[in-house]
């Protein structure tokens, strides 16, 4: 740990501690015990759930009002009504699908600001992503009136890499990301960037509440401490959801996140254990975590073996408490609710219903959004 991180946490940690009344770090098997006055509790956060939007590299999906539609409303199965689905958005890339990476380990070539305005052209392009993302709460906000809550945008704060150096320019001034100010400096115009963009479109039903910090283990990048600070001096959150066993996962808040979602990453392998998803419900409730749920579109293309590795999520998430105390992340794929509702087939559909049903009875519980 260099001197400019260690001053950064040592100053946030001391600052949660007192806030706490103690550092509440707890692992999963219980073994740590927490500060007397610390009782275990799942984050809340201003979104009760947060769909992950994989947009912006080439090797993406366009996100077309056709495309947001089963993920703004959905309609269960034998039933002719819509019901609002998600509150919560985060627009998320680590590559730009060229060769470029936003975020280390993704890719051969970094990106440099090129490729980081690429993004943000994609980003806030007419017709596509954030653009048609608003367009389609108001076409079902004409259809099925006001959902009762405005719908909450979270964006990524994309990487500078360590010892980059053909970074580009600020305010007149070549970076070179083997300085943690050049890197701080970069991370901040880009804030600033998302941020004038975000509020020069005039979206009638987004709000911007966030920021996602991309790079999911606690080792790829030394910055978070520093980008944080700026984050929230302009007014918004800092958003981490690390993946299963990363280093650091327990400390997120040291790091100066305002949440973490902890991914259990047990879908994805057939090997790995039902219990995984007990050991991640138990690790997050230890440390004061929101949860992510994760699928793919594999529950239609090979439905024997995944479909019921979706419904063990939704099995333990009962048994855990998650879906009554939580915040919840959504991972599906890039494009699961989409292609569920193209080709809705019986394992599949019953799956991403029975999930749906969760996501719409939490809406009527505003305990959920409390911080």
């Amino acid at each position: 740990m260099n001197k400019f991180l260690n001053l950064a946490v040592v100053g946030l940690a001391a600052a949660s501690m007192v806030a706490c009344g103690g550092s509440g770090k707890k692992t999963a098997s219980g073994t740590d015990s927490l500060a007397a006055d610390t009782v275990p509790a799942f984050a809340t956060f201003d979104t009760r759930d947060l769909c992950l939007i994989y947009q912006g590299g080439a090797h993406r999906i366009d996100w077309t009002e056709e495309h947001f539609e089963p993920y703004v409303t959905h309609q269960f199965a034998g039933d002719t009504a819509k019901h609002w689905l998600f509150d919560g958005f985060l627009f998320l890339e680590f590559k730009d699908g060229k060769g470029r990476q936003y975020s280390p380990g993704y890719d051969k070539e970094n990106a440099r600001k090129t490729e980081w305005e690429w993004y943000l052209g994609r980003l806030f392009e007419k017709g596509k992503s954030l653009d048609a993302l608003d367009k389609t709460i108001e076409k079902n906000k004409a259809e099925l009136g006001d959902p009762g809550f405005r719908h909450k945008v979270v964006l990524t704060i994309l990487v500078p890499i360590d010892g980059q150096k053909d970074w580009g320019e600020v305010d007149g001034k070549a970076l070179d990301f083997s300085k943690d100010e050049d890197k701080v400096k970069a991370s901040e115009w880009f804030v600033d960037q998302l941020v004038d963009r975000f509020n020069a479109q005039g979206y009638k039903n987004l709000d911007l509440d966030g920021f996602y910090w991309v790079a999911e283990g606690g080792t790829e990048s030394n910055l978070p401490p520093f980008v944080a600070p700026y984050v929230h001096k302009k007014g918004y959150k800092f958003v981490w959801i690390p993946y299963w066993n990363s280093p650091g996962a327990a400390d997120w808040k040291e790091a100066g996140f305002d949440i973490a979602y902890q991914q259990p990453n047990h879908f994805f392998q057939t090997e790995i254990p039902d219990e995984r998803l007990d050991e991640a419900v138990a690790f997050g409730l230890a440390n004061n975590m929101g949860m992510e749920f994760e699928f793919d579109s594999r529950i239609l293309t090979d439905p024997d073996n995944f479909a019921p590795r979706m419904n063990a999520y939704i099995d333990a998430y009962e048994r855990g408490g998650v879906f009554d105390k939580a915040a919840l992340a959504y991972y599906e794929g890039g494009h699961g609710f989409y292609d569920v509702m193209k080709d809705p087939k019986p394992a599949a559909k019953a799956a991403v219903d029975r999930l749906a049903r969760h996501i719409v009875d939490r809406q009527s519980k505003p305990e959920l959004t409390k911080k």
